[in-house]
């Protein structure tokens, strides 16, 4: 019996949900369905991410001393909490880059310039680029606006500059700070971009830069009140001491902080601050000059109501807006529907998705569908065999046919014999003032003249930007949605 995995390719893990709770009455509908229940942790600790990152919960209440921190899932999806009926957050939770402890915005991870490590970002966030080994240059934040690398240039030792975000990051020397990147609107949600590693000094590595923060959204359907803190701290780089240390990288960025309720209430911290460049206390710089890496950039807040009862401000400034959607809606999507006639699953793990019968006759026909994809276009699939004595497969279908909302295309292939993975993708040109908001929120500011979609092995999906020079900046699916910028 042959087993042919097929893929399932969308462009964003995050689609509008239909709420199943009626509550007519509170004007702003979360969308939870509820299945999650009441959220009601009496001790601190570390939630584990689903893999779409969503919670869907009745209600939500964090007692005073207890923090919420969440261990990030596969695909780095943001945090994201919704609830049909009122949240207190009279505790903590955090999204904050991992070298920033639960209700501390200033301390470093304690790392000393030889080590080279950089800080994990948050979920959602990015993480920092690595220390430069002796003598070399550095590695350059992750991110949209991910801080470049210190190098060494004429005997000045380059630090790494900081992640940008709600800004561009610092500079230090030969590091440039990161671009700034994303919406006010935090649509699509998004989190910080890591600072760059420092330049290797003459004897140990530059520090490691730091990550950026977390992204997270919570949307209450009823009244979410804040007395306590939201935390989405981009991380700081590590510190440099002793003779022949390299220099410091720099900060991470802020995270993201989108809140959306019927109502707001309570004046608890809400902060999305940037990361510092590392401390160079005790410092024996190698050259004529070495720079300390530069701060990350203050990350985004957001919060919408209608009705708006807290009086105290966030950290960055916030913007403020009525209640909007939750998600992106509308979002490009490529899928594989059947194989030889045998419908695909709606979410497939990559694992015997489809099984035919041995039985089944070559050729066999490959469907699919998209949305959001302009007529026109064709798909390519590549079937690679699980014995790797066959030889891959590849065939182009003809063009798309149908509307840009909904299109369809199909192609016969033989298939060799045994279990086969089924890899989908297209791509297609997009106009040029959507490729400027693409370039601004992922491509560090270049326009964006082509978005390819393609499946991964396991049923995830990427989608990859690439700019009119050619670069190729490759995102999670779960954030490529062509937002707005503001």
């Amino acid at each position: 019996m042959n087993r042919y995995q097929g893929m399932r390719t969308t462009l964003a893990g995050m689609l509008t949900i239909a709420s199943m709770l009626a509550s007519p009455a509170f004007a702003f509908n979360s969308g939870s369905t509820g299945a999650d229940g009441a959220f009601s942790p009496t001790v601190t600790q570390e939630i584990d991410l689903p893999p779409s990152g969503i919670f869907n919960y009745t209600t939500v209440n964090i007692p005073v001393g207890v923090n919420i921190t969440y261990k990030r899932n596969t695909t780095n999806t943001p945090v994201v909490i919704l609830a049909s009926g009122n949240v207190t957050i009279a505790g903590s939770v955090s999204v904050s880059s991992s070298s920033i402890p639960i209700n501390v915005g200033a301390a470093g991870d304690g790392n000393l310039g030889d080590d080279g490590i950089p800080g994990v970002g948050g979920p959602g966030g990015y993480n920092g680029g690595v220390g430069g080994a002796a003598n070399t240059q550095g590695g350059t934040g992750l991110g949209p606006g991910g801080g470049s690398s210190g190098y060494l240039s004429g005997g000045y030792y380059g630090g790494g500059g900081g992640g940008g975000f709600n800004g561009a990051g610092t500079a230090s020397g030969t590091g440039a700070g990161g671009a700034s990147y994303g919406s006010s609107l935090l649509l699509p949600l998004i989190g910080g971009s890591g600072g760059g590693g420092g330049a290797g000094g003459s004897t140990f590595r530059g520090s490691g830069g730091g990550g950026g923060g977390g992204a997270i959204l919570i949307a209450s359907s009823g009244t979410l009140s804040v007395t306590g803190a939201i935390y989405a701290y981009g991380g700081n780089s590590g510190a440099a001491a002793g003779t022949g240390s390299g220099p410091t990288g720099g900060g991470g960025s802020g995270g993201a902080i989108r809140i959306v309720a019927t109502t707001i209430s309570g004046n608890g911290a809400i902060t999305a601050s940037g990361g510092a460049g590392g401390s160079t206390l005790g410092w024996s710089c190698p050259g004529y000059y070495c720079y300390p890496g530069g701060a990350g950039a203050p990350g985004r807040i957001r919060l919408e109501a209608e009705i708006m009862q807290r009086t105290a401000d966030t950290t960055p400034s916030r913007s403020f807006g009525a209640p909007g959607p939750v998600f992106v809606a509308g979002l490009p999507t490529l899928s594989i529907t059947s194989v030889a006639g045998v419908a695909a699953p709606a979410s497939p793990t990559g694992n015997a998705d489809i099984t035919l019968p041995s039985t089944t006759p070559n050729p066999v026909t490959v469907a699919f569908a998209t949305t959001g994809v302009p007529v026109g276009n064709t798909v390519k699939l590549t079937i690679t065999p699980a014995n790797s004595a066959l030889a891959n497969v590849a065939a182009t279908s003809p063009a798309l046919v149908g509307t840009t909302d909904n299109a369809t295309a199909s192609v016969s292939v033989n298939l060799p014999s045994g279990p086969s993975t089924l890899q989908a993708t297209v791509s297609y040109t997009v106009v040029a003032s959507v490729g400027d908001l693409l370039g601004v929120q992922f491509a560090k500011g270049e326009r964006v003249e082509k978005i390819e979609l393609a499946a991964g092995m396991n049923g995830a999906s990427t989608t990859t930007l690439i700019t009119v020079s050619g670069k190729r900046y490759t995102v999670p699916s779960f954030v490529a949605a062509m937002g707005k910028t503001g």
